[in-house]
């Protein structure tokens, strides 16, 4: 499985999948991690690891279609097949998902559809939910709309902060990205012509 890994941050899930990948619990090569921003930690993380790294920074294009359209040059000459939204703070066009058609994962601190777009940790604790997570879905034009793949529960506690309860589903969104990439490699995913007017039908064979 050669994977390209999109971040804009810390780049914590890079790490879990990094480590998977080194400790052969994830039969993939990440080929290249590629950020918007050239501060971003993930890229450290990825050198340390002896994986190439690229920043592309969306300011330098003119609009959302050919700063999409250069990403997608850097992955498909890096020999990338499948895509990882790891923290990727940008919403991504159909030029993007055109290339990798049903190949572009993201994960989402929240339990899909609840809870969509930034900061769904604090969203949930707003909301006043007892029970949040994470979701591994497939990306579409939607945000955060797409196929859901894998999802996990976590507790929210009675006097959570934003950061304890993020903090909890971090963990959970390690071990499940890790777990829905590994299933992928193997073969696990499979995707159902819609009928007309359906979404495809997606699942993942375990």
């Amino acid at each position: 499985m050669d994977l390209g890994v999109l971040i804009s941050g810390r780049g914590s899930n890079l790490q879990a999948i990094l480590d998977a990948v080194a400790d052969k619990r994830l039969d993939a090569r990440v080929r290249l991690v590629l950020s918007n921003k050239a501060k971003a930690q993930g890229l450290e993380r990825a050198a340390e690891a002896g994986v190439p790294t690229t920043v592309l920074s969306h300011l330098e294009f003119p609009d959302r279609e050919s700063f999409d359209a250069a990403l997608v040059e850097r992955l498909q000459q890096a020999g990338v097949e499948w895509v990882v939204l790891a923290g990727f703070m940008r919403i991504v066009t159909p030029v993007f998902l055109d290339a990798f058609p049903n190949r572009v994962i993201n994960i989402h601190p929240s339990l899909l559809p609840s809870f969509p777009g930034v900061d769904a940790q604090a969203q949930a604790l707003a909301y006043g939910v007892r029970v949040s997570g994470c979701t591994v879905h497939l990306v579409n034009e939607g945000v955060d709309a797409g196929p859901i793949l894998a999802q996990a529960a976590v507790a929210v506690r009675q006097h959570d902060t934003r950061d304890e309860l993020a903090a909890r589903i971090l963990q959970e969104e390690h071990r499940l990205l890790v777990e829905t990439l590994q299933t992928i490699a193997h073969g696990g995913l499979a995707i159902e012509a819609p009928a007309e007017g359906e979404r495809p039908r997606v699942r993942l064979r375990r």
